[in-house]
């Protein structure tokens, strides 16, 4: 800084460079922590709960709050009030802290409370994790680690709202620091390998590319140059984007450091420059460029093209570098040579890791999959291995045309590919946070198939919301208002195709009748360009259809969902779900839909990257672990409630309009004060709504439907009682497509289901001897398995309480795809099924019934108490009567005539009221009712029809 002083030797004034703060030396400061600091603004004196000074700079904020109220009320009550009031005290702010003394957040001054973090270790990452006010104190507030933090470890970006100020978490601190000491020691040593440096994609990898090259620059003798290989052109201009937006280098420095051409980037390595930019792929030949021992070469992602032949070429041509690779996918299977190239970790965040610490939201997995009738069970496995395989002899060329060509013809199936598409419709329009969305496709012919197909379907849903809309009365109800905020989806969302351009590619996809202009037309011409679009929340273009463009280094924050129809795994996998990954307001969660069955694929890259040791706990959980978290949210939230004397169950159950009105506004007069009850109770409420919006379109989230509702109806009273402004429409459209959850609950992707086999006809012991011979034992397995489904899909239709079967059936086949068992024990056990699914067939002849009677029979048995030997006669005498008279009972088109259906509701209850033994409880004998008509209905469609009389 330069001030002017009294120049005591020639008299005036002369001006001098002062150093304000003493970076090396701590000690060599004033270091000051004031409580209940007040400070005068033009409106409003504030008192800050504690200010810490150094040198007379206020560099940090901490606001405070007592235990039981939460640390972002300190946030939003005090810190973002103090921004807009005191604004002078932030001049030189360094970072803010609010803690109520459980919870302790970190943030810079532009972040909203979704980027406030915890810290959980304070010098090394081998650390037991733990989150407390004095972790977070000493970790950043230690005179040595907050100068560190203050003079490294912050970046401004510009954004569409403006300058946006980044400081790191706390996994980067460590990360980085410790790449450095790593750096330091190989440059000592001599052997160049600065280490591997794993933090998980989202957690914020290329800024601590930033950080670790700033602080070399910044605090290390040398003439440094960091050179910045990728092995993809996306990538490349992704991590240069980032530099130059966050200062790292100028625009003119960036665009002038970035190689276009294997001779710029000989001209850079043999100038100074502070950073270039490059792809290894310009590492043509092998011919030494710079002897330099000041430069350090970070790779981004270290896989197979870091260490083959044109990384030896990197090699030759920097032999004195030092070499770091940066990655979010790290070692593999069959790699084991990336270390003979970067030397061992330097820092390890892992997937779970970052999940916990909030740096990432979790990811959930959802198979939905079209049944289709294969016989070969590891596709996956399959394509990618005639894929790697491409590169060998003329021979092996052959057999991966023909084995892809086979798989993939299963893959591009028209009508699979239609059901998918109606799918995505459906899914995306039923989603409870209304994200961007990619679907992601195996090819780029396959790409503009289901972006014309998914059109297709949009248009129908438009139309016939549109009519729906039309045909509203003009008297609002909730129903209404959310019909028209579908309609409003529907006709303002905008979908585009993103795939890389390629020589002939018009010619080619009109040879296969596709057009593929106006989408390249639309990808070169769109102003603003379709990523900067994409990446904006408010943006229409919510919707996009990849094949491999945008898969990896692309980061949209408000993408909260996957839609997946490509066989991958390893790397490339766990790159492209993290797209769903990044930290955004209100998205609790990214989901993945799964339409080409890679789970097995993802267990075994999680195996690899989910933890530290390769085994650790799965990022990727399956949605019964969100209900669960629900389940438990809901009830504590009902809980609180009902300890204030509101009982949500009581609202969500009336149903008469004033009587349910009165009990709302009983709830918000015991909820709305005092203050702490009122946002105790919000933040309930908002927790619980989130989950739920996170579970949507699962047919589980319509369990909590009723009370969530009830919860949300109290809160918005409540909101519009102390603001009686109109609500903020954008606030629902977390919401859209309630109306037609029952639709979206029944909906089951399947193309065909399996031929109708007699399974009772087959030989099993022949068919095991020709199993034992057959080298094809997957593809006998698979029609054994196609043969007991068919069997088993009709003894459940003609009698519902199998279901056990088909549970035991489907657990079999999960373990044979999941890996766990073998083929021959999985047959030996599907043989075993097969028995016993001829036993059952034969069951109503030892029970002296028919198919009828005996479902009837079972039926009225399930959950049944303990029963003697003449209450099961007079139950089975029961069944026999209920199927003799409901045959008279049932009239042409009965199931459409409410007569009927009344008449045979009656005849039940008083045939089972007489029938059934006493022990029979009130509340069975009106379950058992129920489940009758149930069945009744199910088996007996019309009159002279039955499944009974289909399969007699």
């Amino acid at each position: 800084m330069l001030v002017s002083v009294p120049d005591r030797e020639r008299g005036g004034q002369s001006k001098v460079r002062l150093r304000v703060i003493d970076w090396d030396q701590p000690a060599e400061n004033d270091w000051l922590a004031v409580n209940q600091f007040n400070v005068k603004g033009d409106l409003y004196s504030c008192i800050p709960d504690l200010v810490g000074f150094v040198n007379g700079l206020p560099l940090v904020v901490i606001e405070f709050k007592k235990p039981g109220v939460s640390a972002r009320v300190a946030f939003t009550g005090n810190l973002t009030h103090y921004k807009a009031a005191i604004p002078q005290l932030f001049w030189s702010n360094a970072f803010l802290i609010a803690s109520n003394g459980t919870d302790s957040r970190i943030g810079s001054l532009s972040a909203d409370w979704e980027r406030f973090f915890e810290w959980k270790r304070i010098e090394s990452e081998n650390e037991p994790r733990h989150v407390s006010l004095e972790v977070l104190l000493r970790g950043t507030c230690q005179p040595k680690r907050c100068l560190d933090y203050v003079e490294n470890f912050a970046l401004f970006t510009g954004s569409k709202g403006g300058l946006v100020k980044i400081i790191a978490q706390n996994h980067q601190v460590i990360g980085v620091n410790n790449a450095i000491a790593a750096t330091l020691e190989a440059r000592r040593r001599g052997h160049g390998r600065a280490g591997v440096f794993w933090q998980t994609q989202g957690s914020g990898k290329s800024y601590s590319m930033a950080f670790y090259s700033q602080k070399i620059q910044r605090k290390l003798p040398g003439d440094w140059t960091f050179v910045i290989v990728t092995d993809r052109t996306d990538l490349d201009e992704q991590i240069a984007g980032t530099f130059k937006a966050a200062g790292v280098v100028s625009v003119a420095e960036g665009d002038q450091c970035h190689a276009g051409s294997g001779a710029q980037l000989a001209e850079l390595l043999r100038g100074n420059h502070r950073y270039v930019f490059t792809l290894i792929q310009k590492f043509r030949i092998p011919q030494l460029l710079c002897d330099r021992s000041d430069v350090v070469v970070i790779t981004d992602e270290a896989h197979r093209s870091q260490y083959d032949t044109l990384a030896l070429n990197m090699r030759t041509a920097l032999p004195r570098a030092l070499f770091t690779a940066f990655t979010g996918t790290p070692l593999i299977d069959g790699e084991e040579r990336t270390r003979e190239v970067f030397g061992d970790y330097v820092s390890i965040y892992d997937f779970q890791q970052a999940v916990e610490d909030g740096a990432t939201v979790p990811l959930f997995y959802e198979n939905r999959s079209p049944e289709l009738q294969l016989v070969n069970p590891d596709l996956n496995d399959d394509i990618y291995a005639v894929i790697e395989a491409a590169d060998l002899d003329g021979e092996q060329e052959q057999k991966l045309e023909r084995e892809l060509g086979r798989q993939y013809h299963i893959i591009t199936r028209d009508d699979r590919l239609d059901t998918i598409a109606r799918d995505i419709v459906r899914h995306f329009l039923g989603r409870g946070f209304m994200g961007k969305a990619i679907a992601i496709s195996i090819d780029k012919a396959t790409t503009l198939r289901m972006y014309i197909k998914v059109q297709r379907y949009w248009q129908a849903e438009t139309a016939r919301v549109r009519a729906l809309v039309e045909q509203l009365s003009p008297d609002p109800s909730e129903e209404a208002e959310q019909l028209r905020q579908r309609l409003h989806i529907l006709t303002t969302t905008e979908m585009a195709v993103i795939v890389s351009p390629a020589q002939n590619e018009i010619a080619d996809m009109a040879a296969l009748g596709l057009d593929i202009e106006p989408h390249r037309r639309l990808l070169t011409t769109s102003e603003p360009p379709l990523d900067q679009r994409f990446k904006e929340p408010s943006d229409p273009l919510r919707l996009v259809f990849v094949c491999a463009m945008w898969l990896t280094g692309f980061d949209a924050p408000s993408c909260s969902t996957l839609y997946l129809d490509k066989p991958m795994r390893n790397h490339t996998l766990m790159q492209t779900i993290a797209r769903a990954n990044r930290v955004f307001p209100g998205k609790h969660s990214g989901l993945i839909v799964d339409y080409a069955n890679v789970f097995a694929s993802l267990e075994k890259a999680l195996a690899l990257y989910g933890g530290r040791s390769g085994g650790g706990s799965k990022p990727i959980q399956d949605k019964s672990v969100l209900v669960g978290q629900l389940r438990q949210r809901l009830t504590d939230a009902l809980g609180f409630c009902a300890e204030h004397g509101v009982d949500i169950a009581a609202i969500h159950a009336q149903t008469g309009g004033m009587q349910r009105l009165q009990l709302i506004n009983d709830a918000v007069e015991a909820l709305i004060a005092p203050e702490d009850r009122r946002k105790r109770f919000q933040e309930q409420q908002r927790l619980v709504q989130l989950l739920q919006a996170a579970i949507k379109p699962d047919p589980a989230a319509q369990e909590f439907a009723a009370s969530v509702g009830a919860l949300n109806t109290i809160a918005a009273s409540i909101r519009e009682t102390l603001n009686p402004r109109p609500p903020d429409i954008s606030a629902v459209l977390g919401q859209i497509g309630q109306v037609l959850d029952q639709s979206i609950t029944g909906i089951a992707i399947r193309d065909q289901g399996p031929a109708s086999i007699d399974l009772s006809r087959i030989d099993f012991q022949a068919l095991a001897e020709k199993f034992k011979q057959k080298k094809n034992k997957k593809t006998e397995l698979e029609e054994l398995k196609a043969l007991i489904a068919a069997h088993l899909a009709q003894l459940v239709q003609l009698n519902p309480t199998r279901a056990d079967f088909r549970e035991t059936f489907e657990a079999l086949i999960a373990s044979y795809n999941a890996g766990s068992r073998s083929v021959e024990e999985i047959y030996k056990q599907l043989l075993q099924l097969s028995m016993q699914l001829s036993a059952e067939q034969q069951r109503h002849i030892r029970e002296n019934l028919s198919e009828e009677e005996l479902a009837m029979f079972d039926i009225l048995l399930q959950s049944a108490p303990d029963l003697s030997d003449s209450d099961r006669a007079k139950v089975k005498q029961s069944a026999r009567a209920l199927v003799e008279r409901i045959k008279e009972l049932l009239v042409l088109n009965w199931q459409q005539k409410f007569d009927a259906r009344a008449k045979l509701k009656v005849v039940i209850e008083e045939a089972l009221d007489i029938g059934l033994p006493r022990a029979y409880t009130p509340e069975l004998y009106q379950q058992k009712c129920e489940a009758v008509f149930a069945h009744i209905e199910q088996a007996y469609p019309e009159r002279d029809r039955s499944v009974y009389s289909v399969h007699g």
